[in-house]
């Protein structure tokens, strides 16, 4: 396993410049996944980080678990590795980054780069199994290396300080929008978890109705003020209606109202009538003030 990327002007490559500079190149491969190296380049360091994955891959695949497909795009400005379907951005290395590429030459499947981490500074070791393009994939990474140099050469090193810039956005933007993924995940929850409260809940103003308590007799205890009207009886009729109170006067069970001789008027009665009563009413109020 060696291939370190010489700069050479006669060199042949298989992609055209605009393919690699305008847009980019993309590749299947199965990710095997990136490990931490103490040094930026060499063949034993990667070595020693393929043989270490490759021992985490085989425990993993006894346990049932399948080695992730991802998708490479590679470009003057680095090489991404993508979720194939949904396209979502796994890593983002930066060509500028990247100190180390190289193919195992024993196992024609596997190839690697590393790669400096732009948050922890640490050195990562990526690597790849890719059934017939591994040394194409190398040799793509190797052209994409070979043009950024010649644009560096010709934009006297600005090229280099636009690209890290460029870099640097995107990754801000990459972070924006996981960001706003994760809030839009919590205002989803929250609008789930209202709606199930408001469903659970009672409509606002109405009253559960309560059964009123009954005696030791299994009876309604009476109220004079209830009203009787609501009660419906146990085979489901209505109570007669209660009377109301009536402001009229009194009347006696022939229909007459009642006698009061000291309250009727003169001319309720004939006058020898009246005569005898007013008399009855004069001793009655001489009989009072002796008293």
């Amino acid at each position: 396993m060696n291939r370190a990327f010489s700069r050479k002007k006669d060199k042949t490559w298989m992609h055209t410049p605009e393919a690699l500079s305008k847009h980019f190149i993309p590749y299947n491969a199965k990710f095997l996944g990136s490990t931490e190296v103490e040094q930026p380049k060499g063949t034993e360091v990667v070595r020693d980080a393929v043989r270490k994955l490759k021992f985490a891959r085989h425990i993993k695949k006894s346990e049932g678990q399948k080695i992730p497909k991802v998708e490479l795009q590679i470009s003057i400005y680095g090489v991404k590795i993508l979720e194939p379907k949904t396209k979502e951005v796994q890593h983002n290395c930066q060509l500028h980054r990247i100190s180390f590429c190289a193919d195992d030459k024993t196992d024609k499947r596997i190839f690697t780069f590393i790669c400096k981490d732009s948050e922890s500074n640490k050195h990562l070791c990526y690597v790849f199994d890719s059934e017939k393009c591994a040394e194409e994939i190398t040799l793509t990474i190797g052209q994409a290396f070979d043009l950024a140099y010649r644009k560096f050469l010709e934009s006297g090193g600005k090229d280099v300080e636009t690209r890290k810039q460029i870099a640097g956005l995107q990754k801000r933007i990459q972070d924006l929008e996981t960001e706003n993924m994760e809030l839009k995940n919590k205002v989803q929850d929250l609008e789930n978890q209202l709606r199930i409260t408001q469903v659970s809940a009672p409509p606002a103003g109405s009253m559960t109705p309560k059964s009123p308590s009954t005696d030791i007799f299994d009876m309604i205890p009476f109220s004079p003020i209830s009203h009787q009207s609501s009660m419906p009886t146990r085979n489901g009729t209505q109570p007669p209606p209660v009377p109301s109170r009536s402001t009229e006067i009194k009347r006696d069970l022939f229909g007459a109202e009642p006698f009061d001789p000291f309250n009727c008027g003169a001319a309720d009665f004939p006058p020898d009538i009246q005569s005898k009563l007013d008399e009855m009413q004069r001793q009655r109020w001489r009989g009072s003030k002796w008293d």
